[in-house]
C-alpha cells in the first residue's frame, strides 16, 4: 500500500461513516409505515421488535448523530463551505423530520421522512462532488 492510499483512507472511512449512520433512520422510517409487512415476513425490524414509540425516538436520535457525522468532511478538511452549507441545511431538515416523527407520528409523515432521507443522502454527496470540483 502506497503513501497516497494511506492518506486517502480516512476520507473513505468518513464517507462510510455517513452511510453507516444514515442507514438506520432511513430504514426505520420505512419500517414504521410498513410494520405489518415486516411482521408478516418475520423480519425483526425495530418497530416489530421494540414498538413504534421506541423506533421513533431512535430515528430522531440517529438523525442528530448523523448530522454530526455529516460535518466530518468539513472538519477533516476534505470539503469547504459549499459542502458545509448543504450538510447543515440537510441535517437540520432530517433532524426536523425525525423530531416531528417522534412527537406526532403518522404514516404520511413516516413516508415523507423516508423520502427526505433519500434526498438527504443524494444531495449531500452531490454537494461533496460539486465542492470538490469547484474549489
Amino acid at each position: 500500500m502506497g503513501r497516497d492510499d494511506q492518506q486517502r483512507r480516512p476520507e473513505a472511512l468518513i464517507l462510510f461513516l455517513i452511510i453507516f449512520l444514515w442507514t438506520p433512520p432511513h430504514f426505520w422510517a420505512l419500517a414504521l409505515y410498513r410494520v405489518e409487512d415486516y411482521r408478516k415476513s418475520g423480519l425483526p425490524m425495530l418497530p416489530v421488535t421494540h414498538g413504534n414509540e421506541f423506533t421513533r425516538l431512535q430515528v430522531f436520535l440517529y438523525t442528530i448523530i448523523l448530522f454530526a457525522g455529516c460535518l466530518m468532511p468539513f472538519v477533516y478538511g476534505m470539503s469547504s463551505w459549499i459542502y458545509l452549507v448543504a450538510a447543515i441545511a440537510l441535517g437540520l431538515g432530517f433532524c426536523a423530520y425525525g423530531f416531528l416523527l417522534w412527537r406526532e407520528y403518522s404514516d404520511k409523515l413516516a413516508r415523507k421522512t423516508f423520502r427526505f432521507s433519500l434526498i438527504h443522502l443524494s444531495v449531500l454527496f452531490a454537494a461533496l462532488l460539486v465542492d470538490h470540483y469547484i474549489l
